[in-house]
């Protein structure tokens, strides 16, 4: 019975979580690993899961906690966090992204974003959880997750820059179009 339930709440979910990890991690074999982790955990403690609750979110929140886990060790405990400096050098051009680019320059581009920011917009944009909803994946205030999102968002779009001025889209056309 257990196993049902198990299978019916959380496997549909697995191509999502593996996207993610996918692009949080940069590397599909770590991403393997990461959400066998996830199902793994996720079965051991489905007992304490509510039925009828979002298993998404907390799949989501297992893998965020898996991947902090995996990056300490895969990284020595090296862990990008916000500093007042990097907000600092963050460019404040709000311009919108251009029409014309590839996915996977998009994708290139969200590689590129630190770790805090990229969770926070892969799970609000690309996921569609709701503030609320990412702010308990992360384990962060709602605030953090709309400050990130909109920190995420402006470096997503500094990354895109160049590429939009590869289609001709150049700063001064960019900013005649903000309102």
């Amino acid at each position: 019975m257990k196993r049902q339930e198990f299978e019916a709440a959380a496997l549909p979910h697995l191509n999502d979580i593996y996207r993610t990890a996918a692009r949080l991690l940069a590397d599909s074999a770590k991403a393997d690993d990461v959400v066998q982790d996830v199902y793994l955990q996720a079965w051991k403690s489905f007992d304490r899961f509510e039925v009828g609750t979002n298993c998404r979110a907390w799949l989501y929140k297992i893998l965020f906690h898996v991947v902090q886990h995996h990056r300490r060790k895969w990284f020595n405990a090296r862990v990008v966090k916000d500093s007042e400096e990097f907000l600092d050098i963050a460019v404040a051009h709000e311009a919108p992204i251009p029409e014309h680019l590839t996915d996977a320059e998009i994708l290139a581009a969200l590689d590129r974003v630190p770790q805090d920011f990229r969770a926070v917009v892969l799970l609000v944009d690309v996921e569609e959880f709701s503030y609320k909803a990412t702010s308990g994946v992360l384990g962060v205030p709602i605030g953090t997750v709309m400050s990130r999102l909109s920190r995420g968002r402006k470096l997503l779009r500094e990354q895109l820059e160049s590429t939009a001025q590869l289609y001709g889209i150049g700063k001064a056309k960019l900013e005649g179009r903000t309102a």
